[in-house]
C-alpha cells in the first residue's frame, strides 16, 4: 500500500500515470521505451505503475525520448522530487502548464468519489456561472483569457459524472450553508441549486445535506475533504490505495496511510448520519433555489 520511508505514494502514482501517457502518445511500446533507455521492461512498469520513485534526471531522459515540451518536462521533473518526500503540500502556481494537475488525473482514474463540503459547492457539481464567480473571487485580477480557460476546464471535468461507460460513483454532503450563500447573484444561484437537483436524480449520485440545525457534527471538525477510490483488478484487490484530497487555499493535502483513510471513513459515516436523507435533502435544495427565484 503505502511505502513508510517515502510517505504518500500518491506523487509516484500521478508521475507514473504522465509518463506512461507520454509513452502511449510518442507510439513506443514498453519494450521499445526500455531499448532507447537502456533499461528492463520491469522497470518502465514499476514506474508507471507508480511503485518506484524516481530521480529528476531519469524523468528528463524519459521525457527526452517521448517528445515531452520543456514545460512540461520540468514541471514533471518537479513532480519527481515529490516521490522521495515524507509528506507533502503541492502548490503549484504557475509553473504547471495548463491541463496539468494532480488532483484532476486522479479524479479522473477514480472509480468512486465521497465528498464533504461545508463552505462551497465543490467544483464537480458547480454551473458556468457559479464556477466563474468562485475563480474570480480566488484569484483576483484574473484576465477573462485565463478566466474563461480556468471555467472550460472545471465544466469539463464534469463529464465523469455523465459519461456513457463506468460514471463515476459519488456520494456528497453539503452543509446547508452552501445552499443560502449568495454567489454570484440570486439567478446563478437558483441555476446552481436547480443543477444539484437534477444531478441528485442521477443513479451514480447520492446527494445529501447536512443541515443547520444538526448542530456539531464531525464535518465541523474536518473541513472539506475527498476520498477517492481506485477500480479493483480482476482479483478483486485494490488498484491504487483510496486517497484523502483536502483543498486548502494555498494547495492540497494527500494523505494515503490506512490509518489516515480510516478516520476519514468514520468521519464521513457520522456526517452522512447526521444528514437528511436524499429525497429530504432534494426538497430542501429545491425550496431554497425556489426563494431565489422569487427574488
Amino acid at each position: 500500500m503505502t511505502d513508510g520511508a517515502t510517505g504518500s505514494t500518491v506523487p509516484r502514482r500521478q508521475l507514473g500515470r504522465y509518463l506512461r501517457e507520454l509513452r502511449e502518445k510518442a507510439r513506443l511500446s514498453v519494450k521499445a521505451a526500455a531499448e532507447n533507455l537502456e533499461w528492463s521492461t520491469p522497470k518502465i512498469w514499476r514506474i508507471e505503475t507508480g511503485q518506484v520513485a524516481l530521480r529528476s534526471l531519469d524523468v528528463r531522459n524519459m521525457c527526452e525520448i517521448y517528445g515531452a515540451s520543456p514545460e512540461l518536462t520540468q514541471a514533471l521533473m518537479g513532480l519527481a522530487k515529490e516521490t522521495k518526500a515524507k509528506g507533502w503540500w503541492h502548490a503549484y502556481g504557475d509553473v504547471i502548464p495548463e491541463g496539468f494537475d494532480l488532483y484532476v488525473g486522479l479524479e479522473a482514474a477514480a472509480s468512486s468519489l465521497t465528498l464533504y463540503h461545508g463552505e462551497i459547492i465543490p467544483g464537480l457539481l458547480q454551473t458556468e456561472g457559479f464556477a466563474r464567480d468562485i475563480i474570480r473571487t480566488h484569484i483576483r485580477g484574473i484576465s477573462e483569457h485565463e478566466l474563461d480557460g480556468r471555467v472550460r476546464l472545471r465544466i469539463a471535468r464534469q463529464t465523469i459524472l455523465t459519461r456513457v461507460t463506468k460514471p463515476l460513483n459519488l456520494r456528497v454532503v453539503l452543509s446547508e450553508t452552501v445552499l443560502r450563500r449568495p454567489i454570484g447573484g440570486a439567478q446563478v444561484m437558483a441555476n446552481q441549486l436547480a443543477h444539484l437537483v437534477y444531478l441528485s436524480g442521477l443513479p451514480n449520485i447520492a446527494l445529501r445535506v447536512v443541515p443547520l440545525a444538526a448542530g456539531a457534527h464531525e464535518g465541523v471538525v474536518t473541513g472539506p475533504f475527498n476520498i477517492l477510490r481506485f477500480p479493483l483488478n480482476g482479483d478483486g484487490t485494490e488498484s491504487e490505495p483510496p486517497t484523502i484530497y483536502a483543498d486548502g487555499y494555498t494547495g492540497g493535502l494527500y494523505l494515503d496511510k490506512p490509518k489516515e483513510v480510516a478516520q476519514y471513513d468514520e468521519a464521513f459515516r457520522g456526517i452522512w448520519e447526521a444528514s437528511l436523507t436524499e429525497q429530504a435533502s432534494r426538497r430542501l435544495i429545491a425550496e431554497v433555489a425556489g426563494s431565489y427565484e422569487q427574488g
